[in-house]
């Protein structure tokens, strides 16, 4: 269609386009929408003179047209790669900020980790070193404990206590353990590593504390 405005460089009232237009290929019911396309495109133009509409359109009008058009889409290409460019730059920085974040909170709870480590493993030396006194003991109050059972009462709460301990730090370890799973799902494997390096492996449980009995010749 627009060939045809170029060829004859006239003016063309709607009727005569549709007459032409077969002959580029365009049949007549599509020429009235092809037309408005070209209009609503800049790349033909329309006027009302006195009743009758006409449509013009000029090989030079039609190149300006083009090269503005042009002109727009590399600026706006121009824009949009500047943008993108802005938004890659902002996102490494989000990231680089994340990472160091993460570095620092999980050096924070591998710290945390190790305090509650160490102090379950003082509570259970000393549950170990109060257990090998009470075998130790254990010989000497079935000797004389008719005579004197309250130092093995003693001995006996003394474990209870110790055993208390150890398993009360167990306890803060699962629920720390539970509160980083909870917190850093995206740290699971740099978390798995810290519970290995400072020894909480799979068999890591509470403690059973065996039954003692009082003495052999008590009764209890």
């Amino acid at each position: 269609m627009l060939q045809i405005f170029y060829d004859s460089q006239d003016f063309f009232l709607l009727k005569e386009l549709e007459k032409l237009g077969p002959r580029k290929g365009v049949i007549t019911q599509s020429v009235k929408d092809v037309v408005q396309s070209l209009v609503d495109d800049d790349l033909v133009s329309k006027d009302k003179i006195g009743t009758s509409v006409y449509f013009w359109s000029l090989p030079s009008c039609a190149g300006n047209q083009l090269r503005n058009v042009c002109r727009k889409l590399e600026s706006d290409l121009q824009s949009s790669k500047k943008r993108l460019a802005e938004l890659v730059d902002q996102c490494d920085a989000l990231k680089k900020g994340r990472e160091e974040s993460v570095k620092d909170e999980v050096l924070s709870l591998y710290l945390t980790q190790k305090l509650y480590q160490d102090e379950r493993e003082e509570a259970l030396a000393e549950l170990k070193a109060i257990e090998q006194k009470h075998i130790v003991l254990k010989d000497e109050v079935g000797q004389y404990a008719d005579n004197d059972p309250a130092a093995f009462e003693a001995m006996r709460e003394a474990i209870e206590v110790a055993h208390a301990a150890a398993n009360r730090w167990t306890d803060n370890i699962f629920t720390l353990r539970q509160w980083c799973s909870n917190n850093f799902p995206q740290a699971k494997e740099q978390l798995e590593n810290l519970y290995k390096e400072v020894g909480i492996t799979d068999d890591f449980d509470y403690l059973e504390l065996p039954a003692v009995p009082l003495s052999s010749s008590a009764g209890d």
